[in-house]
């Protein structure tokens, strides 16, 4: 028994041993936790970076995923770089961020649906990239977002339901992209948005009237989408909307009266615009003729009161300025315009309208504005013109317009600026020009005119310009020009103007050596000249002279 103890000894020192070499060999726990993070060759601390500004530092590469670890930053910034590639999910980790700028950098790929982690953000802005792909629903997890910005890149799918869930928005900008589909109801629940802006995508659908609930909308923009349907009558509840543009849709029927609760300037279209749809009329009051081209062509038949011009349909009450100019009309003036008894102000500049001016016009005795310059305008000027006694602005001129003048230009008399150059009129100037006593600008150049300059054009006291050049004018210059002494232009260059030039000239105020300012050059005027233009006459044929 006493040989059997030493044996135990050993025994139990070999045990000993063992389990000595078996805990050597137990790994120990670790923290491979990185406490530094180095990204375009600068090293950043885990646990002191709260802030990352790098924005217009000309970074390139992709964006590194290690990004992710710096768990404590509240402000990312990297906008205005040369950043390539996905955004790195990991950022995702970040879930302290409130601030997250990523625009105007080269992006590509699909929003990280673990983007929805960042429950803290306040401001998310992507814009001006690439990145494609849809809006991840997750983006309705970023209940604080008050501004999100993702115009300009190439998105695609609808608008996930999910963004109603932030109701804190105050910007949401989703322009410029190739979304489709409807504009989700859900939208209505952003009741503190002050810009909402969807145009350039490629949205369908009816405008939800949930719309109406967005009270604090300052701007709403859908233009140039392919939205259908009518605009809804909720559009009226927008009190402090100060731009609506709807153009460039397939909207129909017709325009809510309740848009004329809107304190819009519908005359600026950067303002209000709702071009090329195909909304009918009759238009609401406050619309008048700021509606832009509609495609009528499904409409119901023209209601009564209205007048059919270019499809478009005009209130016959309420429509008193028409501003078609430098739009590209075509065709002929149409007769129907005369129903428009209300208009004071007609502008069809700078079109290609072709044909006569309509003796209909003249039934448009308000008008106090009336400019067709600039088209293709044959035949004559009507003599119902002369109805027009109230007009202070008349221009015909860069047209084809034939035959002469007519005398009833001369009851035009609140008239101050006629302007009839670059056609193709012929024929005496009407004496009765002279009645026109407010005239400050005369422009009747670059015409086929023929006869004398009328003494009466001596009683435009008031004139500061006198165009005449370019006619085939004849006899002399009368001695009641030197009545104008206002004018400060005077050009009768290239007629056929003959006899001495009045001493009478020399009392008005003109640069007689500014050929901007007084031209007669190319007549036949003879000497003696008067001493104040003597060298200032030009050219002259003095072969018929004495």
């Amino acid at each position: 028994m006493k040989k059997l103890y030493p044996l135990l000894s050993v025994l139990f020192l070999i045990y000993w041993s063992c389990e000595d070499k078996t805990d050597d060999n137990t790994p120990e726990m670790v923290d491979d936790t990185p406490t530094e993070v180095t990204l375009w060759g600068e090293v950043y601390s885990v646990e002191s970076t709260t802030e990352l500004d790098l924005s217009g530092y000309n970074l390139t590469g992709s964006i590194p995923p290690e990004i992710g670890n710096l768990v404590n930053l509240t402000y990312l910034n990297l906008w205005g770089n040369q950043l390539t590639g996905p955004i790195p999910p990991e950022i995702g980790n970040l879930t302290n961020l409130t601030y997250l700028d990523l625009r105007v950098n080269q992006l590509t790929g699909f929003i990280p649906p673990e983007i929805g982690n960042l429950t803290n953000l306040t401001y998310l802005e992507l814009k001006n990239n690439q990145l494609t792909g849809t809006i991840p629903s997750e983006i309705g997890n970023l209940t604080n977002l008050t501004y999100l910005d993702l115009r300009y890149n190439q998105l695609t799918g609808s608008i996930p339901p999910e963004i109603g869930n932030l109701t804190n928005l105050t910007l949401l900008d989703l322009r410029n992209n190739q979304l489709t589909g409807f504009i989700p109801p859900e939208i209505g629940y952003l009741t503190n948005l002050t810009l909402l802006r969807l145009e350039n995508n490629q949205l369908t659908g009816e405008i939800p009237s949930e719309i109406g609930n967005l009270t604090n909308l300052g701007w709403l923009w859908l233009s140039n989408n392919q939205l259908t349907g009518s605009i809804p009558s909720e559009i009226g509840n927008l009190t402090i909307l100060t731009i609506l543009r709807l153009e460039d849709n397939q909207l129909t029927g017709e325009i809510p009266e309740s848009i004329c609760d809107l304190n819009l300037k519908f005359w600026i279209s950067i303002n209000f615009n709702v071009n090329n749809n195909q909304l009918c009329p009759p238009y609401p009051s406050c619309i008048g003729v700021y509606l832009g081209g509609q495609d009528i062509s499904d409409c119901d038949t023209l209601p009564p009161g209205y007048v059919n011009l270019w499809d478009n349909f005009y209130s016959i009450e309420n429509t008193t300025s028409l501003d078609l100019g430098n739009i590209g009309l075509t065709g002929e003036i149409p007769p129907e315009i005369g129903n428009l008894t209300n208009l004071t102000h007609l502008d069809l500049y700078d079109n290609e309208l072709t044909g006569s001016i309509p003796s209909e016009i003249g039934n448009l005795t308000n008008l106090t504005w009336l400019r067709l310059y600039g088209n293709q305008l044959t035949g004559s000027i009507p003599s119902e013109i002369g109805n027009l006694t109230n007009l202070t602005y008349l221009s015909l001129s860069l047209n084809q317009l034939t035959g002469s003048i007519p005398s009833e230009i001369g009851n035009l008399t609140y008239l101050d600026y006629l302007e009839l150059k670059n056609n193709q009129l012929t024929g005496l100037i009407p004496p009765e020009i002279g009645n026109l006593a407010n005239l400050t600008r005369l422009y009747l150049n670059e015409n086929q005119l023929t006869g004398s300059i009328p003494s009466e054009i001596g009683n435009l006291t008031n004139l500061t310009l006198l165009y005449l050049y370019e006619n085939q004018l004849t006899g002399s210059i009368p001695s009641e020009i030197g009545n104008l002494t206002n004018l400060t232009y005077l050009k009768l260059s290239s007629n056929q103007l003959t006899g001495e030039i009045p001493e009478s000239i020399c009392d008005l105020n003109l640069n007689w050596s500014s050929s901007s300012s007084f031209n007669i050059t190319n007549n036949q005027l003879c000497p003696l000249y008067p001493t104040c233009v003597e060298d200032y006459v030009g050219e002259q044929d003095t072969t018929n002279c004495n």
